[in-house]
């Protein structure tokens, strides 16, 4: 892979399709590591709420046998 994104970088004709290049690499990468922390962030929201909707179904099922 890394091999494939250099060569693609120096077939680029002139410096601002490398500078492009580069650019959409950067916010490729920014976009995956801000997404990251974002769901890593909220796991625990996530689980929290999972956990209270399935207790509520349960509870709700106990209660109409």
């Amino acid at each position: 892979m890394v091999k494939s994104f250099f060569k693609r970088i120096k077939s680029q004709k002139g410096m601002s399709g490398v500078l492009v290049a580069l650019l959409l690499v950067l916010v490729g990468v920014g976009l995956i590591a801000g997404l990251a922390t974002f769901m890593s962030d909220n796991a625990d929201a996530i689980k929290g709420k999972a956990q209270t909707a399935v207790d509520k179904a349960l509870a709700t099922d106990a209660a109409n046998p």
